[in-house]
């Protein structure tokens, strides 16, 4: 995530504001507004000490300057709530667009960049970082341009006033924002040190909390806490000693840039003295000067918001600018059966090849395994048919397309994913079951439920059906969450199953179950299994031994017994840690 934005700030926030941008215009007309009337007393209150000077004693005219005065206050509350409301109700929007550009990208891009880049991470961009620039895109939109134009018009009317007297109210304003330059120096290089700080924090929390169990099974809970606290403290003290050596200038520049009447009074009082200014001039001239520099105040102090604000976008924008898989926006043309066929087929990840010239056939309605050693290439294989990854070279096409030449959503309809460790959302099982088809009804959820045997489980739960799953399905069995991923596969009736090593970590009790939930689910459908345990693939039309990203060879269980040595020593060593296995357990 290290590629940064060149946009500048205003059009990257109003190409995502979109129909929002009417909102935006209204809330900075209304800080104009608002502005203004904070301002306009001041030429105000310089009419009444004119009159004051000139000998008027009418007290009308003062309780008229009063009442207008009074209005113009109101105005500027008034104006300055409008804008408020208008700037964070568009703000709020544009922060939901973002967030659904990204996840909506994050579904576009090869599963493995997502796995490149730590979970932490994309979810400190996703909520904390796009949170934090609310209150600034809020603000900056309607406050910054406002309280820049209002002044930049009051300069030009005090140097029509008098340039001497004009030049004088910006004395200290480069000495000023001398200081702020200052302060910002290398506030980049520091700030981004600050974040990765806050991501390395971030990283180390989810670990720690991910990693829970396996901390206190083997006694790791001081360790793995002291590695969480060393990174605490670093986070803490790159903030502090940023602070500390931003703060010395930034004090200096909010001491000395309001500061205009050390120029002013005396440069204005000999002026005066010298007859070359008169009185009222000069009463104009220290009253504007407060309210001219006021709005600067503002506008410098939303420096260090833009400069976050720069840098969230560029994190925002590394994420927007992911490369997508190569799909079409439609299909070129419909696949005619459900053959599957790799061909030539080559992936690597990290400039490392992990799979060499891929070539296998998978026949519409045949039940396939993959087998072979551990980090032979079986589940990338699996996951480059299921189009969660793109090839490197080579093809893999269906019933005679290319699969890159398919929509993601034409493909998908073929295809019914289950991994090892599916993932269960937090929300309700009925819900979980319903994402394999979304307009299913709760009957259909139901009936595919019972079909994958999990049915009766579901209603032993507290809420049935309606019961919330946890996060990740933390409040189910490996088994139960299993069997529920199954029977959304099944809801989801795709005519291609694919099976990532489903029983892999059950216990014999829920595989039975889940071997015949299975069954049922993929009865006269086409059938890709990554087999742990050798036992349930035996009866599969073709198996294909993977070693070391090649298609070794191919064959029938009995055929490879008597053909290939790799599958028997495979083979031997299944059953004997079964034999093993289940001898300890009648023991």
């Amino acid at each position: 995530m290290e590629k940064q934005s060149r946009r500048s700030v205003p059009s990257w926030i109003w190409d995502f504001a979109g129909q929002h941008r009417p909102q935006y215009v209204l809330s900075v007309l209304s800080a104009v507004c608002g502005v203004v009337c904070g301002i306009l007393p001041y030429f105000v209150m310089a009419g009444i000490i004119s009159d004051l000077l000139g000998g008027c004693r009418d007290m009308s005219i003062y309780i008229k300057n009063c009442l207008v005065m009074a209005v113009l206050w109101l105005g500027h509350c008034g104006f300055h709530s409008i804008s408020t409301t208008l700037s964070h109700k568009a703000t709020f929007a544009v922060l939901g667009t973002i967030r659904k550009r990204v996840c909506a990208k994050l579904s576009r891009v090869p599963l493995g960049t997502v796995l490149d880049i730590p979970s932490g991470s994309i979810k400190n961009v996703l909520v904390e970082r796009i949170d934090s620039i609310e209150t600034t895109m809020a603000h900056i939109i309607p406050e910054f341009t406002s309280n820049l134009l209002v002044p930049i018009a009051l300069l030009v009317y005090l140097f029509i006033l008098d340039w001497r007297m004009a030049l004088a109210v910006l004395a200290t304003v480069p000495i000023g924002f001398g200081c702020y330059a200052l302060m910002t120096r290398d506030y980049e290089e520091s700030y981004q040190n600050t974040i990765n700080k806050t991501k390395i924090l971030n990283d180390t929390a989810v670990e720690y909390i991910n990693g829970i169990e396996v901390i206190k099974a083997f006694g790791k809970a001081q360790s793995s806490y002291d590695k969480f606290v060393v990174a605490a403290k670093e986070g803490a003290s790159c903030y502090v000693e940023w602070m500390r050596r931003c703060n010395i200038y930034f004090c200096l520049a909010m001491s000395i840039f309001p500061a205009t009447m050390i120029a002013v009074l005396p440069i204005g009082g000999l002026l005066f003295r010298a007859g070359t200014l008169d009185a009222g001039t000069f009463i104009q001239v220290i009253l504007f000067s407060v309210g001219l520099i006021a709005p600067l105040i503002t506008v410098m102090s939303y420096g260090d918001d833009l400069a976050k604000l720069s840098t969230i976008i560029g994190e925002v924008t590394s994420l927007l600018t992911l490369e997508d898989m190569k799909r079409p926006d439609t299909s070129a043309s419909q696949p005619q059966s459900k053959d599957i066929k790799l061909k030539d087929v080559t992936f690597g990840y990290h400039e490392k090849e992990v799979l060499h010239g891929i070539n296998l056939e998978i026949r519409e309605g045949t039940v396939n395994a993959l087998v072979g050693p551990s980090g032979s290439g079986k589940s990338t294989i699996a996951r480059l048919v299921a189009s969660l990854w793109d090839v490197s070279g080579g093809s893999i096409t269906l019933g005679g397309v290319d699969i890159r030449k398919l929509t993601q959503e034409d493909y998908h309809r073929y295809i019914a994913y289950v991994s090892q460790d599916n993932f269960l959302f937090d929300t309700t099982v009925m819900e979980n079951i319903r994402m394999g088809k979304q307009n299913a009804t709760d009957a259909e959820v139901m009936e595919a439920a019972k079909a994958c045997g999990c049915h009766a489980f579901i209603l032993g739960l507290e809420n049935g059906y309606d019961t919330v799953v946890g996060g990740a399905g933390g409040h189910l069995s490996g088994g139960e969450r299993q069997r529920i991923a199954i029977a959304r596969a099944m809801l989801k009736n795709a005519p291609i199953i694919i099976l990532d090593e489903a029983t892999a970590f059950t216990d014999p009790e829920n595989e039975a179950m889940i071997q015949s939930a299975v069954a049922k689910l993929t009865k006269g459908k086409t059938l890709i299994v990554i087999a742990h345990r050798l036992s349930t693939i035996t009866n599969s039309d073709q198996i294909f031994v993977v070693e070391e990203g090649k298609i070794r060879t191919s064959g029938t269980h009995e055929e490879l017994l008597a053909q290939d040595e790799l599958y028997a020593q495979m083979w031997s060593s299944h059953i004997s840690v079964r034999d093993t296995v289940e001898g300890g357990a009648q023991e």
